[in-house]
């Protein structure tokens, strides 16, 4: 009787559950009983001396690491009882952080390595992305609106004029006045320009034919009389040219929408319910209902 009664599996499924209920109990009283614990583990001191050494380029010293662990100790005493007082609730800081570090284990996995494929896919729909900028090679004088006055523009002309007839034999450096900017442009990209010379000075650049003297070019600084050497029309990249580029924004897009779907799946756990704001015009007497 007592071996049949050994071999039977609803015993040993009732023992199993026996054992199993009287561990939880244990483990919860153990839990209830010191619930003013802290544990610092060795997994968190390793952590902290990494951390450390990441900032200081050096291991910290045994009476750092002890400062480090003093410190962390300090952390969690008044994080738990900011926790009991309700510190947390109602702070918008807290909620931001909360949501934004939710939103990061939601990503998708850096590991992800797209193939070519997908990244010229991803190129294809967003070439404007990564088009490859003009550049100009030129040469200017400067004319300073303070010097020159009221005959600024009438200045200008006479120089522009010099110049173009002159050809190569002008000495042209000697006709500006002083400046801190560069008197030649090699190869500058149309970015490079809009920083230093204003976004009106490289949207006229770029309608100027290379040869002649034009001008004069307004910027920030004053007048400008412009030599366009050589220049070259904006275009679409290879792959090859900036893959890097392309994969990073891939990766990108894709934990956008990672966590974009993860939100979406959240939400249907909830109602929202807007209440209308005395502040919004035409606003209704209830609230609404809708999917943000």
């Amino acid at each position: 009787m007592i071996k049949r009664l050994l071999t039977e599996p609803l015993l040993h499924f009732l023992l199993l559950g026996t054992v199993l209920f009287a561990a939880h109990g244990i483990l919860s009283r153990g839990g209830a009983s010191e619930p003013g614990r802290i544990v610092v583990t060795q997994g968190q001191i390793e952590s902290m001396a990494r951390l450390f050494a990441r900032a200081r380029q050096r291991a910290p010293s045994d009476a750092e690491l002890e400062e480090l662990v003093r410190g962390h100790v300090r952390e969690e005493v008044f994080y738990r009882e900011g926790l009991a007082l309700g510190l947390d609730r109602d702070d918008p800081i807290i909620r931001r952080r909360v949501a934004q570090k939710l939103e990061f284990v939601t990503e998708a996995p850096e590991a992800v390595e797209p193939d070519d494929t997908a990244l010229q896919a991803y190129l294809d729909s967003h070439r404007e992305l990564f088009a490859v900028e003009p550049r100009f090679s030129f040469r200017h004088l400067y004319l300073d609106p303070k010097r020159h006055g009221t005959s600024l523009v009438a200045d200008a002309e006479r120089m522009l004029a010099e110049l173009n007839s002159s050809g190569s034999n002008l000495d042209a450096a000697g006709l500006g006045d002083p400046t801190t900017l560069p008197l030649d442009f090699d190869g500058a990209s149309a970015s490079d320009i809009k920083n230093s010379l204003g976004n009106q000075f490289a949207k006229v650049l770029a309608g100027i034919a290379p040869g002649p003297w034009s001008g004069p070019v307004k910027s920030g600084y004053g007048m400008h009389l412009v030599q366009v050497r050589q220049r070259t029309a904006p275009r679409a990249p290879d792959l090859a040219e900036v893959r890097e580029a392309v994969k990073r924004e891939w990766q990108l897009t894709r934990r956008a929408e990672a966590v974009e779907k993860s939100y979406r799946n959240l939400l249907q756990r909830y109602t929202v319910t807007v209440e209308p704001s005395r502040l919004a015009r035409g606003a209704g007497d209830s609230g609404s209902k809708r999917q943000p």
